[in-house]
C-alpha cells in the first residue's frame, strides 16, 4: 500500500458508511485538494458498487473538509448489467461537506475505435519547469505528494508574465513510485495550479462543481495535464482538463466551475 492509498483509504462500518482519516499531506494552503477528497469518496462508493472503475463523477463542494476522521455515505440509487450509480456524501461531524453523484462500471483494455489527438502537443519532460518548493508555513503540503514538470509558457505568472490565456500544462506523477490508476487520475485532474494564473488573477480559487470521466485505464509513466479555460467573467470561471496516459492515450477528462482567486 502506497501513502496515497493508505491517505484514500476507507473503511467499511455498515452497509452504507465508511470511516476515513483525510490526510494532511494534500492540503494547498490550509484547504485540502478537491480532488484528493474525490478519490477518498471514491473509495467507497467503489467499495459498495458491483462494479470496478467510477466511470463518471460530479462533485459538489458544499465546504472545505478539515484533515481528521470524516465519515462517505453510500446511497446506491440503481445497478443494472453493466453499469450502476449512486449518490456519495462526505460527512465531517454531522455535516455534509461535499455531495457526489457517481456512476460505476467495469472497463476493459480494449483499442479506441476512434480516438482524437491531443489538444496540445507538450515538449519533452526534460524541457519542463518544476516550481519552486514552497515554504514550510504556507500550508502546500500537496505539492510534497507529487512531481509536476509544467510547460513553461503556462507559468509565466510566477514571474509576473501571465500568457493572458486562461491555461496551465504539465506532466504528472506521485511522488511516490505508483502505477496510475482510477484513484490517481481523480487527483490527477485538480492538481494544476487554477487556469487563470495564466490570465492575470491570483489567490485562492475555489471549486464549486467538478465533473469528470474515466475514459480508460491508464499506463505506466507520466501523466500528461492539458488545462485550458473558456471564460471568465463576473467573479466564476471555468477550467477543463484533458489528461493522457504515457501512450498518449485519453484517460480523463474534466470540467469545473470555480469562483475567482481571491486573497
Amino acid at each position: 500500500m502506497t501513502k496515497f492509498d493508505e491517505a484514500t483509504q476507507a473503511i467499511r462500518v455498515d452497509e452504507h458508511t465508511y470511516d476515513v482519516c483525510l490526510d494532511p499531506g494534500y492540503a494547498i494552503g490550509g484547504p485540502l485538494n478537491g480532488g484528493y477528497l474525490m478519490a477518498v469518496i471514491l473509495r467507497a462508493a467503489v467499495d459498495a458498487s458491483p462494479f470496478e472503475h467510477p466511470v463518471s463523477t460530479t462533485a459538489q463542494f458544499h465546504k472545505a473538509p478539515v484533515a481528521g476522521p470524516a465519515q462517505v455515505v453510500v446511497e446506491p440509487l440503481k445497478a443494472g448489467r453493466t453499469v450502476a450509480f449512486a449518490r456519495a456524501r462526505l460527512v465531517q461531524d454531522g455535516v455534509t461537506q461535499i455531495e457526489s453523484l457517481i456512476t460505476t462500471a467495469t472497463l476493459q483494455d480494449v483499442e479506441p475505435i476512434y480516438a482524437d489527438e491531443p489538444a496540445f502537443e507538450m515538449p519533452p519532460v526534460e524541457e519542463c519547469a518544476k516550481l519552486p518548493d514552497p515554504k514550510p508555513e504556507s500550508g502546500m503540503t500537496l505539492n510534497a505528494q507529487m512531481e509536476l514538470r509544467f510547460d513553461p509558457p503556462t507559468i509565466g505568472w510566477l514571474h509576473g508574465r501571465p500568457s493572458g490565456r486562461p491555461e496551465s500544462r504539465a506532466y504528472f506523477r506521485m511522488a511516490e513510485p505508483q502505477d496510475p490508476d482510477p484513484y490517481v487520475l481523480a487527483l490527477a485532474v485538480d492538481v494544476l495550479p487554477p487556469v487563470i494564473f495564466s490570465s492575470g488573477s491570483r489567490g485562492w480559487a475555489p471549486t464549486v462543481d467538478l465533473t469528470w470521466h474515466l475514459r480508460a485505464l491508464p499506463a505506466p509513466g507520466w501523466l500528461t495535464l492539458l488545462g485550458s479555460g473558456r471564460l471568465v467573467a463576473d467573479g466564476w470561471f471555468d477550467e477543463e482538463v484533458e489528461v493522457r496516459d504515457s501512450t498518449g492515450r485519453l484517460v480523463a477528462q474534466s470540467r469545473q466551475l470555480a469562483r475567482v482567486g481571491r486573497g
